[in-house]
């Protein structure tokens, strides 16, 4: 089975949900949304395709003109009903290509606010797909939030984060939070987002102790929600 696994920027890949997905027998290639983007013919075709995550936005279409494209791509593969798995700025894209909207997160006072470090999710169901995160901190990297369109409900929140993740039946699933992360690709998250960082006035010593202490937990954590997700869909 054919894995298109679609990144933004290279550091930003598929982590620990890659070991999971060779494991169920897909064949794993990587394309760059903007450099080398899918065809018509395989947002289509491919068995699976995950969107991955980035620093640009949702609704950054005049200054990337592919994205445009990108997101006829993700609307014509969710219309088909093919599986799809969307992370952050992926998740943030199915969104809208289902035709909700990506406003900016704000903290106290209504100033925009990241959320960028570890913390738990208030999941809506205890025996969901992110049931396995139950309790568990994962790793934030945001300065939008999804607006998911009517009828689709939000299947997990943070505070200031009203939607976390989404489903559409068994074969779409956005996550607007890091359920992929590794934990030894800190470093290169820190210097590829080092502008980011500090307007954010992120803590990186603090940044990389919480990693130290919960990376490991989540590659498990995700790689079961991954198998249960999988585990679901209809190929």
């Amino acid at each position: 089975m054919e894995c298109i696994a679609v990144y933004h920027v290279a550091f930003e890949d598929l982590g620990s949900f890659a070991a999971p997905l060779r494991e169920r027998g897909y064949g794993i290639s990587y394309r760059h949304a903007g450099a080398e983007p899918l065809t018509p013919e395989e947002w289509r075709r491919a068995d699976l395709v995950v969107v991955l995550g980035g620093p640009i936005g949702a609704g950054d279409t005049a200054l990337y003109p592919w994205l445009a494209d990108e997101l006829a791509g993700i609307r014509a593969r969710l219309a088909l009903r093919r599986p799809t798995l969307g992370i952050c700025l992926g998740a943030q894209l199915m969104a809208v290509a289902l035709g909700g909207a990506i406003a900016r997160r704000s903290g106290p006072g209504g100033r925009p606010q990241s959320e960028i470090g570890w913390g738990e999710l208030a999941l809506a169901a205890p025996d969901g797909v992110l049931a396995g995160l139950a309790g568990l901190p994962v790793l934030h990297w945001h300065g939008d939030n999804i607006v998911p369109p009517p009828g689709l409900a939000a299947l997990a929140s943070t505070p200031g984060t009203p939607c976390q993740a989404f489903a559409l039946d068994d074969y779409a699933l956005g996550l607007q939070f890091h359920a992929e992360f590794a934990g030894r690709a800190l470093e290169a998250w820190l210097t590829g987002h080092a502008v980011e960082l500090a307007h954010a006035g992120v803590e990186l010593a603090r940044l990389r102790a919480d990693t130290a202490r919960h990376a490991a937990n989540l590659e498990q954590g995700g790689a079961l929600l991954l198998r249960r997700w999988l585990d679901g869909i209809d190929i």
